[in-house]
């Protein structure tokens, strides 16, 4: 949690910057208005938007209902509300400001897994609640796209101001154009990427089978390379495995570690539970 604050304040640092090389004091504060209007509103609304975007219904099947009666109880969490996503492909996410205000979805998709498995799945993400993660990685996402946003405006106040400044300007533009989206991205997924571990710990420190989330994270991970689905990117650090069509650029900037590393760790966590 330590290290996501110190990231979320870099990312902070990087945005007021940007205000500051645009418009002085007054890009500035400007900057850091609009960093806090663009928070609450991602606070309050970011899980309504999230469901709403994949058409998510109320959950009604009693098996996976049961599995997160009996999870919330082991991490001493208020049940959250459950969706379906109705996708052939294996996933699942958790949204919500807190643990009294989460919402976990599930794809149709992920009743095609084993048992064991699906209650890994499902401890991960009520690991995320737990942890907070959903606030932490939607601020961070909207940041991230505050700077890129403000960039482009410097980009074109730059581009049109008709003033001469002559090497400042062409440094002014190389570091609001290029350098600070650029750092934004990779500090966004260098946030999203430490909550996928954590969660990943979390949520078998509560099943105890840290071999049911690796063999899951597995089978959604080649479903997923073979038959990514259409959605908002925005939204790919959400799913416990990025759902969408990646390529070498995108990998760049992936707000999840690469599965085989994920599973190793998991894997040293089974090795470590057997020695105890």
């Amino acid at each position: 949690m330590i290290g996501a604050v110190f990231l979320l304040l870099a990312l902070s640092i990087i945005l007021l910057a940007i205000g500051w090389l645009i418009g002085g004091v007054a890009g500035i504060s400007i900057a850091l208005i609009l960093a806090v209007l663009i928070n609450i509103s991602v606070y309050w609304y970011s899980d309504k938007i999230v469901l709403r975007a994949y058409a998510a219904q109320p959950l009604e099947d009693k098996k996976i209902k049961k599995i997160v009666e009996h999870l919330c109880q082991e991490a001493k969490l208020p049940i959250p509300k459950l969706y379906l996503v109705k996708k052939k492909v294996p996933n699942a996410f958790a949204t919500g400001r807190n643990p009294k205000h989460a919402a976990l979805a599930v794809t149709s998709g992920i009743l095609e897994l084993e048992d064991e498995e699906i209650e890994g799945v499902l401890a991960h993400e009520i690991g995320h609640i737990k942890n907070k993660d959903m606030l932490i990685s939607t601020i961070a996402a909207t940041i991230a796209a505050a700077i890129a946003y403000i960039a482009q405006i410097g980009y074109w106040s730059l581009f049109f101001s008709g003033d001469e400044r002559g090497e400042g300007n062409i440094l002014g533009l190389i570091l609001i154009v290029i350098f600070a989206p650029i750092a934004a991205l990779v500090i966004r997924a260098a946030i999203s990427q430490s909550r996928e571990y954590h969660a990943d710990f979390t949520g078998t420190l509560m099943t105890k089978k840290p071999h049911a989330l690796a063999n899951a994270l597995k089978k959604i991970s080649q479903v997923a390379k073979n038959n990514p689905i259409v959605g908002p990117a925005s939204t790919g650090n959400l799913w416990i495995v990025n759902p969408f069509h990646a390529d070498w650029f995108t990998n760049l900037f992936s707000t999840h570690p690469p599965i085989e590393k994920r599973i190793k760790r998991l894997e040293d966590l089974e090795v470590e539970q057997l020695k105890t």
